[in-house]
């Protein structure tokens, strides 16, 4: 009798669950195999979804690593960074520094510094990451996922984010310790050059496009390339599924907006990445008001719902012109809800143009071939020379080649934004060649809505070839 192999795919963040259990991958690959969950758990109704779907849904649950284990780890983040050196990298050192303002912090982030030379370098990087895996091992917190293994004797552990994994280490460790195949998707377009060391390391990689495939290449040189998978991101699936569309009218009627003006989208990025973003977002709804032969057209805010989101409650309560409509996410483990797929999908389908800082979703408006606007200028109050200067994130290794491709309009003043507003109001289709350029160049042919299949497929693959 033909026996089904097992898989266990670890949901280790909210927006992991996004991306393989709202599109659909999990439950494609639940055909063909027999699939675990280990999944954080943002509350009740969740897990309950998560049992209605699958035969074993176990809570994954938060270690706290031995003293040993998080130095090394720190190190060879720190060592990582400084090798790579990138634009991204080098913002995170420097928010690191910015970071350690008591004495005590600044000795320790000082003593880190010193002690990542020797080791910033490929060899260097190889002994901590031997050294990280055998601390792992040697200090584990918790045996549940070596006895859980053992017991399952799955195929394949899949980790669905690479840079969210610090609660699946145990499992992912564990994977490695009994010698099972691991599989782990690179969450996001900047990871591998702004964000840390990706460890321990696995034996497959699934990635958004070749851009990534060969940043990984690159900076793991001992990785060959059958190890990694390029599919396109579950993430953008929902975008290209009609069933997640609502008419024009559906859509302004929730959000409490008039259908018979144009609606600019403004989306803020990391609280403390983009200081005094309010101010910015103040002056736009000022130059909206003076645009009446446009409408006027209406300001809506989409507040990043990652990180400190407190700083805009003066302005919701002063501009009752601007539009601030919830962002339904849990925010326990940063989970997004299943409604908030289609609140985001419609929000770009139905806005007249967008306007953010170096965003994701300035690639997600011109996948709606809409403009897209990113802003230049720091509030006049804030000192430019500092960790206020918004210009430096056009040059990160991951936008760079969106500003190249004149896909995107950069304003570098009040004025400038004004006129570029005006503009794109005006002249939709401008960059509609240059959006479409970008798109194929970053995408090929993945943006289709199909990609969580894809990634289903490439997981039965990598099973199959064992």
């Amino acid at each position: 009798m033909f026996q089904r192999h097992k898989i266990v795919a670890i949901l280790p963040r909210g927006e992991a669950i996004r991306n393989f259990v709202y599109t659909g991958a999990l439950e494609e690959l639940s055909t063909g195999a027999d699939v675990t969950l280990l999944s954080v758990v943002p509350n009740q109704q969740l897990l309950d979804y998560l049992r209605e779907r699958y035969d074993l849904v176990i809570p994954l649950r938060e270690h706290r690593d031995r003293w040993v284990v998080r130095s090394i780890r720190e190190e060879l983040d720190v060592a990582h960074g400084r090798w790579l050196w990138s634009r991204g990298a080098q913002a995170r050192w420097q928010w690191r520094d910015q970071e350690a303002k008591t004495l005590e912090r600044w000795l320790k982030r000082t003593g880190k510094k010193l002690l990542c030379y020797p080791f910033a370098n490929r060899p260097g990087l190889e002994v901590l990451s031997g050294l990280e895996r055998l601390a792992s091992q040697w200090f584990r917190a918790t045996d549940e996922y070596v006895r859980l293994f053992h017991k399952l004797k799955p195929a394949l552990v899949f980790n669905g984010s690479q840079v969210h994994n610090y609660v699946a280490l145990p499992a992912v460790h564990a994977a490695k310790e009994l010698g099972i195949p691991t599989a782990t998707f690179v969450f996001s377009w900047d990871n591998l050059t702004s964000q840390g060391r990706i460890y321990p390391q696995s034996d497959y990689y699934i990635v958004w496009n070749e851009k990534l495939r060969d940043d990984l290449l690159e900076i793991y040189g001992s990785m060959r390339a059958e190890q990694v998978l390029v599919t396109g991101t579950p993430q953008f699936d929902f975008h290209f599924r009609p069933q997640f569309y609502w008419s024009r009218e559906e859509f302004f009627a929730r959000i409490g907006a008039d259908p018979n003006r144009p609606v600019v989208l403004y989306s803020t990025g990391m609280a403390n990445h983009v200081i005094g973003e309010p101010w910015v977002v103040e002056r736009i709804a000022d130059m909206l008001l003076e645009m009446t032969e446009l409408g006027p057209p209406q300001l809506l805010v989409r507040i990043l719902p990652k990180g400190p989101q407190g700083c805009f409650d003066d302005l919701k309560r002063r501009r009752k012109d601007i539009l601030f409509p919830p962002v339904p996410w849990e925010q326990t483990w940063l989970t997004p809800t299943m409604e908030d797929s289609f609140l985001l999908t419609n929000t770009l389908r139905h806005a007249a143009i967008g306007i953010n800082i170096a965003s994701t979703i300035s690639l997600e408006l011109c996948m709606f071939d809409k403009p897209v606007i990113n802003v230049s200028f720091p509030p006049p109050h804030l000192n430019q020379t500092t960790e206020f200067d918004y210009t430096r994130y056009y040059e990160f290794e991951h936008y760079r080649p969106v500003v190249a491709s004149g896909a995107i309009d950069i304003a570098y003043s009040q004025d400038d934004l004004r006129e570029k507003i005006r503009n794109a109001l005006r002249n939709p289709q401008e960059r509609a060649q240059q959006r479409a350029a970008l798109l194929k160049s970053l995408f090929g042919n993945s943006l289709d809505g199909k990609s969580s299949s894809r990634v289903a497929q490439a997981l039965m693959q990598l099973v199959h070839a064992q």
